[in-house]
């Protein structure tokens, strides 16, 4: 059975991609914790990250590296934080949020939902300065 990821991956829903290459795919989280809150999932579907071999573990936390240096630019924030979950989709997922203070924005219940446009707006700002 094909997960949520794996139907985003394969472009049978929608999402906000801001990058991919052969081993993973990062796009941004629908219902965010701040703008700019990205998710990084390897393009195999494996269920926990420390399940996932190499070498696509490896690239998630590379890309990493180079997309929050992207959220940083793009979103001015303070720092970016980052977290495994394991619970909402069976998927291994990898997160990355901007966080502007620190006094408990990073909560889940602080989710957001963003309008369509403020997602592309973010999406394009996101991928432009991921070449810089």
């Amino acid at each position: 059975m094909s997960t949520l990821f794996a139907k985003i991956i394969n472009g049978k829903i929608p999402s906000y991609k801001v990058f991919e290459d052969s081993l993973t795919f990062a796009f941004l989280d629908i219902h965010p914790i701040n703008p700019g809150h990205i998710l990084i999932v390897p393009k195999i579907e494996i269920d926990e990250i420390w399940q996932v071999p190499e070498p696509y573990y490896t690239k998630i936390f590379e890309n990493s590296k180079m997309i929050a240096t992207a959220i940083i630019k793009s979103t001015n924030c303070l720092r970016v934080c980052a977290w495994v979950e394991g619970f909402s989709v069976a998927h291994a997922h990898y997160h990355l949020c901007p966080i502007f203070s620190a006094k408990g924005e990073f909560w889940s219940k602080k989710a957001i939902f963003q309008s369509e446009d403020e997602l592309k707006i973010m999406q394009q700002t996101i991928i432009s300065n991921l070449s810089q």
